[in-house]
C-alpha cells in the first residue's frame, strides 16, 4: 500500500502525496458524510467568511463517533493502515478527524502554522491525512516547508479567523516565521492532486492554504490525525483545539491512552 522509500519521503520532508490511494466509493461516502455534518454541526464547527463575502470557509470536528460515514471510513478504508505505516507505529490511534470546505470563490486562506501545538500531544509518531473530496490545483491547495517537523521548534498557534496569537501564555512558543515575505528562502512542497490522492504529513510540518478562487469547483477535505506508540499528553500554556476536557487531570508525559482515542489498526 505504501512502500519504504515513501515512507523515508515523508521522513525526510515531513509531507507526501500519495496517489490514488482511495477509491471513489470512500470519496462519496465522505461527501454524504459531510452534508450531514454542515446540516447538523458540532459544537466546535466555525464560519470563517464574513455574510457580505462571496464563498464560505466552514469546519469542524470532533464529529467521528456521530457520523455512521466517517466511522465506517475510519474504520474499514486504508486510512488506519497508512497511518500507522507511515508513523512506523504498531497502532494507529485517531486523535480525531477534521472537515474543511471551501466553497467556490472563497477568498480566505488558511494561514501558515503547524498543529502540534494546537494539541495536547507530545510524540513524533503522529500525521494528518488530508483527503480532498474533490480535484485540487496547486494554486487552490496545500503548501508545506519541506523539513520543517525536524527543526527541533514549536511556533504559536493563531486563530485562523482573526489572525490572532491563541490565548497561551506570552513568549510560550516562538512567532510563527512569515513564509510569505521570504518564499525562496524555503523548500516550498505542493501537488496538483486528482480524485482518490491524500497528502499525509507530520504535525509539526509548517503549511498553509489557499483559498478557493474557483467559480464552479468545491473544496472539500476530509483530515484524519492519528497518533502513535509514543504519544504522551502535553499540558499546554493556554486551551487546546480540540479542548478535550475529557483529559483534565492527566500529568505532563502520561501516556496519551484514552477511549477518546481509539486504534482503528494494529500491526
Amino acid at each position: 500500500m505504501i512502500s519504504q522509500s515513501q515512507i523515508d519521503e515523508f521522513h525526510q520532508n515531513g509531507a507526501i502525496c500519495l496517489r490514488g490511494t482511495f477509491e471513489q466509493k470512500w470519496l462519496d461516502q465522505l461527501a454524504i458524510g459531510i452534508e450531514k455534518n454542515k446540516k447538523d454541526p458540532g459544537p466546535f464547527a466555525c464560519q470563517y467568511t464574513p455574510e457580505d463575502q462571496e464563498g464560505d470557509f466552514y469546519d469542524d470536528y470532533c464529529n467521528w463517533d456521530r457520523i455512521s460515514e466517517y466511522e465506517d471510513f475510519l474504520t474499514n478504508s486504508p486510512v488506519a493502515e497508512i497511518a500507522g505505516s507511515v508513523m512506523k507505529s504498531n497502532q494507529a490511534r485517531l486523535f480525531h478527524e477534521h472537515v474543511l470546505v471551501k466553497e467556490p470563490k472563497t477568498s480566505e486562506p488558511t494561514p501558515w502554522h503547524h498543529d502540534q501545538p494546537y494539541y495536547c500531544v507530545d510524540g513524533e509518531q503522529n500525521c494528518s491525512i488530508w483527503l480532498p473530496l474533490d480535484t485540487v490545483p496547486k494554486k487552490s491547495g496545500l503548501e508545506f516547508v519541506a523539513g520543517s517537523h525536524r527543526l527541533g521548534k514549536m511556533f504559536m498557534p493563531i486563530k485562523f479567523l482573526t489572525l490572532n496569537d491563541y490565548d497561551y501564555s506570552p513568549e510560550s512558543f516562538e512567532s510563527i516565521p512569515d513564509v510569505e515575505a521570504d518564499r525562496g528562502k524555503y523548500d516550498i512542497l505542493s501537488w496538483d492532486m486528482e480524485l482518490g490522492d491524500c497528502i499525509v504529513f507530520h504535525f509539526k510540518t509548517l503549511h498553509s492554504g489557499k483559498g478557493n478562487p474557483d467559480s464552479s469547483t468545491r473544496r472539500r477535505a476530509f483530515s484524519s490525525r492519528w497518533i502513535g506508540d509514543d504519544a504522551v499528553f502535553a499540558k499546554r500554556p493556554g486551551e487546546t483545539s480540540p479542548p478535550f476536557p475529557e483529559l483534565n487531570g492527566y500529568k505532563q508525559g502520561a501516556p496519551l491512552k484514552h477511549p477518546l482515542f481509539p486504534a482503528f489498526w494494529t500491526r
